[in-house]
């Protein structure tokens, strides 16, 4: 009895649903989890962790809340959107409508933001320590990290490369960098360009990969010869000095990384998806939707993508992780961005001045390692969750 008891919620579950669940029970996927939402969480909040702007103070018996008014639009943006994912997340509807309603929802929400909200120009970092040190505020509450990422204390004299807990007067837990400021502030919204790059540049890539190898593997024939022979084109593109070109003639925009890195790795994903097509697409199911009539976007993208979505699921964590290596790289060959902090950028740190800053090393290069890592775990739990031939040799 409870064997029948067991067996028929399994039978009620759907594919993505035991996929789901086969990922959650490994130990490797829990922590490739965890790790990636704790940088979503660190990221999407970063100026309430790391900001020179106090989050409260009484001045003249009056409140106010610097940090607040110094958010950009791309602050606001994440946390509007980061909300708005949680509240869709608990709404009982189908994941098409969440996609459409969150992809809605998300651009009218940035458009509003980066239409309206100007934060100030310049930020004098420095005037709150010289008026906390004046006694002109009553009390005044700060971020857990006192330090802007942009913060190179200018008025502490001394500011420059030092070791963690080195310093007498301010408390710097991973030390500073070669211009005085701080390396865990610059960490923590380091992790936003990680994190952008990677989904971003992946999802361009995701994109073209589909609609192409979609393409390739329904109708076949010339179309296949000569959608392949566009990928051979392209997987014999040098990536990184493609990149190193761009940002020699554009000059280093984070955004043109993004497309460069997109366009030139979605190869993988269109033979991902060519070749989930060439097998489904003499399926009944799908002579059925061609006999009805039914147009060739929806055959596609409704009828066929949908029951070969799970090796692209796989090749995008690895394609994420790709995605930050390339910039992490690129940052460290000097070629990043210029003043927004960077992993890589970083990690170049370490190795520019005749010593070998040990901290400027570990902390940035272990952030890239565990954020590779855990992207690669989940993959690797996605393979073998989706893999028959995996779970027969596991038996």
């Amino acid at each position: 009895m409870s064997e029948i008891e067991t067996a028929i919620p399994c039978q009620q579950r759907s594919y993505a649903a035991q996929v789901v669940r086969e990922v959650l029970m490994q130990w490797g996927a829990r922590i490739g989890i965890v790790w990636i939402g704790l940088l979503v969480i660190v990221s999407v909040f970063a100026p309430f962790f790391a900001s020179s702007h106090p989050l409260l103070l009484s001045e003249q018996s009056q409140i106010s809340s610097p940090l607040l008014h110094s958010l950009s639009a791309t602050d606001v943006t994440l946390l509007a959107l980061f909300f708005m994912v949680l509240l869709l997340s608990m709404v009982k509807i189908s994941v098409r409508k969440k996609m459409a309603l969150a992809l809605l929802l998300g651009s009218a929400v940035a458009t509003v933001c980066y239409t309206f909200i100007s934060p100030p120009q310049l930020n004098i970092y420095e005037q709150y320590r010289e008026q906390e040190r004046a006694g002109s505020y009553e009390w005044l509450i700060r971020a857990p990290i006192p330090y802007s990422p942009k913060d190179y204390l200018r008025d502490v004299g001394d500011s420059g490369l030092k070791a963690p807990l080195s310093a007498t007067e301010q408390t710097h837990w991973f030390g500073t960098d070669e211009n005085g400021a701080d390396v865990l502030s610059r960490m923590i919204h380091a992790s936003r360009i990680a994190l952008s790059i990677g989904f971003v540049a992946t999802g361009i890539a995701m994109v073209l990969g589909t609609i192409i190898g979609g393409l390739m593997g329904y109708f076949s024939g010339v179309v296949d010869m000569i959608g392949m022979r566009l990928v051979e084109i392209f997987e014999a593109i040098p990536v990184l000095f493609l990149l190193l070109t761009f940002v020699a003639f554009f000059g280093r925009n984070l955004y043109v990384m993004m497309i460069i890195i997109g366009i030139t790795s979605w190869t993988g994903y269109a033979r991902f998806v060519r070749a989930e097509f060439l097998k489904l697409r003499q399926q009944e199911f799908v002579q059925a939707a061609v006999a009805c009539g039914l147009p060739l976007r929806s055959i596609l993208f409704r009828h066929i993508l949908p029951n070969g979505m799970a090796p692209i699921l796989v090749a995008t964590s690895f394609g994420v992780a790709s995605a930050i290596l390339a910039e992490a790289t690129l940052s460290f060959l000097g070629l990043g961005l210029v003043d927004d902090p960077s992993w890589g950028q970083m990690l170049n740190q370490a190795v520019q001045s005749a010593t070998f800053n040990w901290w400027m090393a570990v902390f940035p290069g272990g952030a890239i390692f565990l954020t590779v890592f855990a992207y690669n775990l989940i993959g690797e739990t996605m393979r073998d969750a989706i893999d028959p031939y995996t779970k027969k040799s596991a038996k």
